[in-house]
């Protein structure tokens, strides 16, 4: 008789990362099995775990478990080695891991989950092969994922125009291609945020009807959210559909799996181990042999090294599309002779025709007023002059404050070249409407960010101002976009700068009517508004992964980061693999630029990508042992860091 559990305790210390035994009473255990989630006493007190295995012996005096919280096996050997995998991969511990991809009970969903049939709905038939005959290899991908094929990879690149054009339409696509793959597997669709899984919802709900799919994001609630994860764990659909955590759905039988716009930091876990669900996804295609795509208007760096190892297939839409349907893309680099105009001329022009036609999408870097100012003259930053911080306009006709003191500078005057005119180095949304209101008498002006987002726009005459990320579709696609604060976007020095510039504009951008202008306040001579004019993100990717092979950073090596006292670090620094190569310590400095804490200091480490395994061995080792100890010292480890030299 089986009357001992090995259990993962639900503790997040790195040296307890491990499996430890527990005697089974006789009480529980006709209602045990693997994957049944427990609670235990642990170091005095009790805490969650999960069985993952059953046993009749062990070598330990052990001690009872206390209750069985759900006898239905929650967490499955699939998960399971794909958690441990992340967990590997990420130098993390696999509870932590386990929290994300198993949410919390709930004893009310769960009763009526599993009181309910079983049997999956069977998913109706369609044919989606005019609107991907338009890419190349479209055709042939269609063909594998109704005849049920697995263990191929694909880097879609979308064509734009998905309002009015089926080849554009993004989640029509997705969806159309989980529709085809549960016909034969379980399939997972992942996306970054809200506003994207609403756009898929309605997409799958529209060719499937209602109850073929289940959806997972935390915005749910706990009730909805738990019952939506039975019902993918208890195969009654076959499609599910969610945010980051999705990643780890427990679809029965995966065999394809998507995501969409991979380079969106959203899909990026922020809590310890700080794993990417486009790596998770990329892990479970390995360990599965399930079908894996990967869609976007452009391509991060990660994927492009996926195309040029030949780990997965390009597919990219035909030049012929491109030039039916793509927008016409135009630059204006005249920002800085502008004057206090928010508008350049020519995008004033561009949007004064465009507007008759219908909405314009004006694109601005910042959401709010206006975060930062200059001289107008000489263009140095606007300084306080008690304390040297940075100075702002909070709204209209006020006199310039400090960000840091808050000390008020009505007689400002420039320090360089001692003039009294200030302009915006960035102007938000706010005082962008108010400009263009007065600019466009009588014409509407929506605006849509931070926490007042609009998820669509009227086919009418109007001016709609955001910012990046929180464009509404417009419902004939938009007359006119105009992508303003180039000069912001280009003059960032992140790792990830250059890609996530190229996300946001290519974003906006294709939410154009086919032929309709697109302003791009920056110089044409630019890679990045090159690759814009001709819709080729692919060789935008290709220059940025070639430049960071040259470099040396990431994606063609593996990184990571110790950040903590310089004591620390320097001991961590000790216990590396043999042939990692380290950069500092620097201090660290946090977003004004000036020191955190004169001890936190962060050390930049780099493998090959063949010795990542070795990297996240250590810094699990170092861990572990810092863990055990107690170590008063504060570190920070990370593996594969979102953007290694930022906070």
């Amino acid at each position: 008789m089986e009357s001992v559990a090995r259990v993962i305790v639900d503790v997040p210390l790195a040296h307890l990362d491990r499996v430890f035994d527990y005697a089974v009473p006789d009480k529980l255990a006709g209602t045990l099995t693997v994957g049944s989630r427990v609670r235990v006493r642990f170091s005095g007190r009790l805490v969650d775990a999960y069985v993952i295995e059953l046993a009749e012996t062990s070598e330990h005096r052990l001690q009872p478990l206390q209750r069985v919280t759900t006898s239905y096996p929650v967490l499955t050997p699939e998960v399971l080695s794909l958690c441990r995998a992340v967990s590997d991969r990420y130098a993390g511990c696999v509870p932590d891991v386990l929290r994300a991809a198993v949410p919390p009970r709930h004893a009310r969903a769960e009763a009526s989950i599993l009181s309910s049939s079983t049997e999956p709905d069977d998913v109706p038939e369609i044919d989606p092969s005019p609107a991907w005959s338009a890419y190349f290899g479209g055709e042939a991908l269609i063909r594998r994922v109704r005849d049920g094929d697995t263990g191929w990879r694909g880097v879609l690149t979308c064509a734009p125009a998905g309002a009015v054009e089926p080849a554009g339409d993004w989640a029509m696509l997705l969806a159309q291609l989980a529709a085809l793959g549960a016909r034969h597997h379980g399939v997972v669709l992942v996306v970054p945020d809200a506003r994207d899984l609403g756009r898929v919802d309605r997409a799958l709900t529209r060719i499937l009807g209602s109850g073929h799919h289940a959806v997972l994001s935390a915005d749910l609630g706990p009730q909805r959210r738990y019952a939506e994860f039975l019902r993918v764990l208890t195969g009654r659909v076959r499609i599910v559909l969610g945010t980051r955590a999705a990643a780890f759905a427990p679809v029965v039988h995966p065999g394809l799996l998507l995501l969409w716009d991979d380079a969106d930091e959203s899909l990026s876990e922020p809590h310890a181990p700080g794993w990417h669900a486009r790596e998770v996804l990329a892990l479970r295609s390995n360990l599965t042999g399930a079908a894996l795509v990967s869609a976007g208007f452009t391509r991060s760096s990660e994927t492009q090294l996926w195309i040029e190892t030949r780990w997965a297939a390009a597919l990219t839409p035909r030049r012929d599309l491109l030039r039916r349907i793509a927008p016409r893309v135009q630059s204006d680099d005249s920002a800085h002779d502008a004057g206090p105009a928010r508008l350049p001329h020519r995008a004033w022009e561009a949007a004064k025709k465009a507007v008759v036609d219908g909405p314009v999408l004006v694109q601005v870097a910042r959401r709010g007023y206006v975060p930062a100012l200059a001289c107008q003259e000489c263009r140095a930053p606007a300084r306080c002059s008690a304390c040297a911080g940075p100075l702002a306009l909070g709204a209209t006709g006020a006199a310039a404050s400090c960000r840091w003191c808050g000390a008020s500078s009505p007689d400002w005057r420039c320090s360089a070249c001692a003039s009294g005119r200030l302009r915006a180095v960035a102007i938000g949304t706010r005082r962008t409407a108010e400009e263009l209101g007065r600019a466009f008498p009588g014409l509407p002006v929506v605006t849509s960010g931070g926490d007042r987002i609009r998820v669509d726009v009227p086919d009418e005459p109007a001016l709609v101002v955001a910012t990046p990320g929180a464009e509404p579709v417009a419902a004939g696609g938009y007359a006119g976009v105009l992508i303003l604060d180039a000069h912001l976007h280009l003059s960032r020095v992140a790792l990830r700068a250059g890609e996530e510039t190229a996300r946001r504009w290519f974003g906006a951008a294709a939410l154009a009517r086919p032929g309709a202008p697109v302003i791009v306040t920056a110089d044409a001579a630019a890679p990045l508004v090159q690759a814009l004019i001709r819709w080729d993100p692919g060789w935008l990717a290709q220059r940025e992964l070639a430049a960071r092979v040259a470099l040396s950073m990431p994606p063609a090596v593996r990184a990571a980061t110790l950040t903590g006292s310089a004591a620390a670090v320097r001991e961590a620094a000790h216990l590396l693999p043999a042939g990692a190569r380290t950069r500092g310590p620097l201090p660290v400095a946090d977003r004004e630029g000036a020191s955190r804490s004169p001890q936190a200091v962060r050390l930049l480490v780099t493998v090959p990508r063949s010795g990542g395994d070795a990297l996240a061995e250590a810094f699990h080792s170092i861990a572990a042992t810092r863990s055990a100890r107690k170590d008063p010292e504060p570190l920070a480890l990370a593996v594969d860091p979102l953007d290694w030299g930022s906070d």
